[in-house]
């Protein structure tokens, strides 16, 4: 190796280490207490929800939780303020409509006075080939992922901005490598991440720190209360088998703590899970190779079908496989995160 090369690989490395050392300070000094602190988590009902908020509650957070089912809200605000001790605000509200996301703000804000965490996690899930999805799907995956974080932060920025709050989206993998069978997810999934990012860079001046999340398998139980399309008992054997296996997906309480830490912190951007990491860094490499991967794992996915465009929940999608020893884990964590 020449002299010259030498020094400038030397010269480099310096500079690689003294940029991540200046971040690393800079997250420190970012850090936030949440002892006391308003957070605000949408689709806190169940499954990621109700984790995020026993964690927070646990670090001594006062809750505002909204969701759509009043009955299921209502559980899960009984367990967080007998179980944990936590204070809670919980009411029914549907991200989707502007109107009754102002509601719920303003309830928030004449409950607790303030909000200084917005946690966007209500989300949607409809499976099944392109073929069988409906204009309609789309509609309601964007309302859901798009409009809807859209319209909670319009409603609580001017109080997060007085605050220097945290706005956390909760994406998906989902939203970086477009996965076949979920289209609809995928394309609002990665609507809500270019929103996210930009919106962080706008609100940098304010003081609000935005964090844009893509986690990926997780078992949370979600699959129950998933929908699904064409053949619809294998398409939920799927998606109940991949978000149970160990080696696929995360506990739910493993990326909690993950996505409360990166809120806490102020970081930019939180992919969850070693698989997430790898696909996520494989597309951004390599783009045409993965959707051209990605076409092959198609062809081995359920064919058209069995009910077609008509809707199926994974609770009423049983099988021989799932329910099954194979998805033990994720049917414990159904029981465990009110999806039942």
């Amino acid at each position: 190796m020449n002299r010259g090369l030498k020094k400038t690989l030397i010269w480099t490395a310096a500079g690689v280490g003294a940029v991540r050392a200046a971040r690393a300070v800079a997250r420190r000094l970012r850090a936030i207490s949440l002892e006391g602190r308003v957070v605000v988590v949408t689709g806190g009902s169940r499954g990621l929800g109700l984790v995020l908020a026993r964690e927070l509650a646990s670090r001594g957070a006062r809750l505002a939780l909204c969701a759509r089912d009043a009955e299921e809200l209502d559980r899960a605000r009984r367990e967080l303020v007998e179980d944990l001790g936590a204070e809670v605000l919980a009411l029914p509200c549907d991200v989707t409509a502007a109107g009754q996301v102002e509601g719920f703000m303003q309830a928030v804000l004449d409950h607790y006075g303030r909000i200084d965490v917005l946690i966007n996690n209500a989300g949607v899930i409809t499976a099944g080939p392109y073929e069988h999805m409906t204009a309609e799907d789309y509609e309601v995956a964007l309302a859901t992922h798009f409009w809807g974080p859209y319209h909670t932060i319009t409603a609580a920025l001017p109080e997060l901005r007085g605050n220097g709050g945290r706005i956390v989206n909760i994406a998906s993998v989902g939203g970086k490598a477009s996965v076949p069978h979920l289209l609809p997810y995928c394309a609002s999934k990665f609507a809500l991440v270019g929103f996210s990012e930009g919106l962080r860079a706008e609100l940098a001046k304010d003081g609000v720190l935005v964090t844009t999340v893509a986690p990926g398998l997780m078992r949370t139980g979600s699959p129950r209360n998933a929908l699904f399309k064409g053949k619809h008992r294998q398409e939920y054997a799927l998606a109940s088998l991949s978000a149970s296996l160990p080696l696929l997906s995360i506990a739910a309480e493993s990326a909690a703590r993950k996505i409360v830490d990166a809120c806490r912190h102020g970081d930019a951007e939180l992919t969850i899970s070693i698989p997430a990491k790898l696909l996520a860094r494989f597309q951004g490499l390599f783009p045409g190779l993965t959707a051209d991967l990605f076409g092959l794992v198609d062809r081995i996915l359920p064919g058209r079908g069995g009910v077609g465009a008509r809707t199926v929940r994974g609770a009423d999608s049983a099988s021989a496989l799932a329910p099954s020893w194979i998805t033990a884990l994720g049917d414990e964590a159904a029981v465990r995160n009110n999806e039942l």
